[in-house]
């Protein structure tokens, strides 16, 4: 029997919007915080996320009378916009997002008539024709491209994306997929005064991620894949459809379920069966501080050992399925240097169930 090809993530390009909102939203939500004592939890948390930067196209500004939240007005106190006026504003943002991200593989025109299979993963943003169609008149992609779109699944779609590309270049050693990861969080604020949903907003903004897939043996090869839900957790994390956006609710428990669940079965499952020890390389989603520490502590986890995940979480926060492949990128530019070839890697994403996916990988260079 001859062995299935080994598909390979051989290049990673990453895409950010114009302007850092991150001290400008915490200006912002100082003003909808009534309660003192709420805003004194707000201002100690916000010290401590390890956040520096998160990337929007809202332009923050403010005027004599206080901070007004962004120059166009799309968040104007008392009167936050629609779910049908963020989606327009998705539709037409989201794909200039991506060609950024996809102009970061340097594709040549070549290599844009052979890409094969198309995957496209969002959970901020809905539009028909879908960013996957729009992509393929936009770039000039093969019309007759495989297509498949992986729909609010939240932070974990990273890896659900790659092991669908993963399965193509099994099945077909000759496909070359492309990879999205696209999301667009900062269009989904809320008008509220609720410590926790204004929390879990601090974490969130921009980006978009483009992943060329193949089984040349280039860049991180990857092995295999697995989930894991956590037993009674449904409600830690929820992602709704509301009038005024999305709905993000994050529970303050989320760390200490996971730290908890990751330093038993679960985690167990989660390595494949493997000791911790044996990976030299970890892409952890760096859903926040306390998630990181949650995981590192849960795994046993060396210091330092997700230092890549920090890193883009300072940088750029909680970018939802994006996120994830930054970390990647910034291990693939260290093969060779920072990271040797043939090290074993661990990558993993949390998100709504609450759920857990991971994937094994080494690194080829």
């Amino acid at each position: 029997m001859v062995a299935p090809a080994v598909a390979h993530i051989n290049r990673i390009g990453t895409a950010l919007p114009p302007n850092d909102v991150h001290s400008a939203f915490v200006d912002f939500v100082g003003t909808l915080i009534k309660d003192r004592r709420d805003q004194l939890i707000f201002k100690r948390l916000v010290g401590r996320a390890a956040i520096d930067q998160r990337w929007s196209f809202f332009t923050p500004v403010k005027d004599p009378d206080g901070f007004t939240a962004d120059a166009e007005g799309f968040y104007r106190p008392g009167a936050f916009p629609s779910t049908a006026r963020r989606m327009a504003r998705f539709a037409a943002t989201a794909p200039g997002l991506a060609e950024q991200a996809i102009g970061g593989l340097a594709l040549s025109p070549h290599e844009i008539k052979g890409i094969t299979h198309l995957v496209v993963a969002s959970c901020t943003g809905m539009v028909a024709p879908g960013i996957d169609q729009l992509l393929v008149n936009r770039l000039g992609l093969d019309p007759g491209v495989e297509r498949t779109h992986v729909g609010f699944m939240g932070c974990y779609a990273a890896v659900n994306s790659l092991r669908l590309a993963h399965h193509f270049v099994r099945s077909d050693p000759a496909a070359r997929v492309l990879v999205i990861n696209l999301e667009l969080c900062t269009l989904h604020f809320q008008e509220t005064g609720d410590l926790e949903s204004l929390l879990a907003m601090l974490l969130f903004g921009d980006g978009c991620s483009a992943a060329l897939v193949s089984a040349d043996p280039v860049g991180l090869a990857l092995t295999d894949f697995r989930a894991a839900t956590i037993a009674d957790s449904a409600d830690a994390i929820t992602w709704g459809i509301g009038d005024q956006g999305f709905d993000m609710h994050l529970s303050g428990r989320v760390p200490a379920i996971l730290q908890q669940a990751l330093a038993g079965p679960a985690g167990t499952s989660l390595l494949h069966g493997q000791s911790a020890d044996g990976y030299g390389v970890f892409a952890v989603h760096g859903g926040g501080r306390a998630i990181l520490d949650a995981v590192e502590t849960g795994l046993g986890l060396g210091q330092g050992a997700l230092n890549w995940s920090r890193e883009v979480l300072r940088e750029c926060g909680n970018m939802s399925s994006a996120t994830l492949m930054f970390v990647l990128q910034r291990i693939m530019a260290g093969i060779g240097g920072a990271v040797p070839r043939g090290v074993p890697g661990f990558g993993v994403a949390f998100g709504p169930g609450l759920a857990a996916e991971s994937f094994r990988f080494h690194t080829v260079g």
